[in-house]
């Protein structure tokens, strides 16, 4: 039977600094009998997808969070101050919110990190848990740096500001400071009726993956192990502890901060509604988006030349496509990518001449999508668009570097800020990099570093 659930966790997410990596996690809980967990990365919440489905296919409650950083001071002030704060969200205006707030972390707050500040969190805490985070939490600092009353008022400011939703974060971790501060925080429990929760801000699986960890904070900090100055974690007791390590030692004392965990878990009842896709429609209604698409792919391929003999198949062609199109759902998708690139092309930015998956669809083509005539060059359309795989269509598409925020700014006017978004892709350290900068930092010559990526 479940007796605690980790609320504070760093998966790869924290990049170059979590070792966690999401399947090996789920497969871990798993193991210890673990029935929830939360995700807390560093500043963002790039994996909460990935952990939420890889929880939810174990058989494990997916907690969303964020080790915030928060500024003491306005965001907009570029002072290099940041202190922890762990969100956990309770439910979907909870996980709205916290999106809200990372997202102007990062647009308004950000200096070295994206920061938040005390008036984003009165304003965007609905439907959030927080707890004080490690030792680089505000209370946390506050008092290692003798100010107790100053942090007792800051105690009482978030108390007050989550209502019922705040939590003082005690760690049993090895770290001398640490248990200066739980002995604080257990006295501003009592004064101010604040609940507690013990965490233990894992940031690897085992163990004996401290020493990955360390190498990765190298890698994150360009430094080696031979560097005497250089950020490290004073212990190895940041990983996935069993429900048994936890309740044993230092939380023997303190068994309700264990079972806060559960009380925490059973708040929280957020899910993502995965396999939907909200497309915007052109026109309307999807009927009218259909209607158009037809009128302008046919306009479109009388403008394009091809040999006459050959006139039926391109017409098959693309009342193939379109028919596929259709009934997929995607004849929405096709206008909006048009319309964007004939803006570019009227507007002197220029813009690819198409390539990918997407070169292989002669309405793209018939469209302007593209310039490139997929029957001429034999490019089969399913590579791009299969009715028996069903998976979203995707245009790559190369704008001139110096204009492409052009084409950015008509997409938000026209389609609505809300409605509009930048992506991310992540990188991923392939074999050859990942030697290269573990070589580095083990201190390994450049030459030998060298004759191994060779052999790889």
């Amino acid at each position: 039977m479940s007796s605690f659930a980790h609320l504070h966790l760093h998966t790869n997410y924290s990049v170059l600094d979590g070792a966690i990596r999401i399947p090996d996690l789920a497969h871990r809980l798993k193991e210890l009998d673990m029935k929830a967990c939360a995700m807390t990365d560093h500043g963002a919440m790039f994996g909460a997808v990935k952990f939420y489905k890889e929880m939810k296919s174990k058989g494990i409650k997916p907690i969303i969070g964020c080790e915030a950083y928060m500024t003491a001071g306005p965001r907009q002030n570029k002072l290099n101050d940041n202190f922890h704060l762990v969100l956990l969200c309770q439910d979907k205006e909870g996980y709205k919110n916290l999106s809200k707030l990372v997202t102007l972390a990062y647009t308004e707050g950000f200096y070295y990190k994206p920061r938040m500040d005390r008036e984003l969190l009165e304003k965007y805490n609905k439907g959030l848990i927080a707890s004080s985070a490690c030792l680089k939490g505000e209370i946390a600092q506050l008092i290692l740096n003798g100010r107790d009353e100053e942090a007792k008022i800051i105690a009482k400011w978030y108390k007050d500001v989550f209502d019922g939703r705040f939590y003082l974060e005690l760690q049993d971790n090895g770290i001398d400071d640490q248990y200066l501060v739980n002995e604080k925080l257990v006295k501003l429990s009592m004064e101010l009726d604040i609940p507690m929760i013990a965490t233990n801000d894992c940031h690897y699986i085992k163990k004996e993956d401290a020493f990955i960890q360390e190498v990765l904070l190298c890698v994150s900090t360009k430094k080696t192990l031979a560097d005497t100055n250089r950020m490290k974690m004073s212990t190895n007791e940041f990983y996935l502890k069993t429900q048994e390590e936890m309740a044993s030692g230092y939380f023997k004392e303190y068994p309700e901060t264990l079972s806060n965990t559960l009380k925490i878990v059973d708040q929280c009842d957020f899910s993502f509604k995965t396999g939907i896709h909200y497309l915007p429609v052109m026109g309307k209604d999807e009927e009218e988006s259909k209607n158009i698409i037809e009128t302008q792919s046919w306009e479109g391929l009388k403008t394009k030349k091809f040999p006459e003999d050959k006139k039926q198949i391109y017409d098959d062609r693309l009342r193939y496509e379109l028919d596929v199109i259709k009934k997929m759902g995607y004849s929405s998708y096709y206008l909006i990518v048009s319309d964007f690139i004939s803006w570019a092309k009227n507007n002197d930015v220029p813009v690819g001449p198409g390539r990918g998956s997407g070169a292989a669809s002669l309405v793209a083509y018939a469209l302007g999508i593209t310039n490139l005539d997929p029957i001429k060059y034999d490019l089969i359309f399913e590579r791009f668009l299969n009715p028996e795989r069903v998976s979203l269509p995707d245009f790559d598409i190369d704008f001139c570097s110096r204009k492409r925020d052009k084409v950015y700014e008509y997409i938000v006017n026209k389609y609505g800020k809300d409605y509009t978004t930048k992506i991310t892709t992540f990188g991923f350290l392939k074999a050859k990099s990942a030697i290269t900068d573990v070589g580095r930092v083990l201190g390994y010559p450049v030459r030998d570093i060298k004759d191994i990526t060779a052999l790889v």
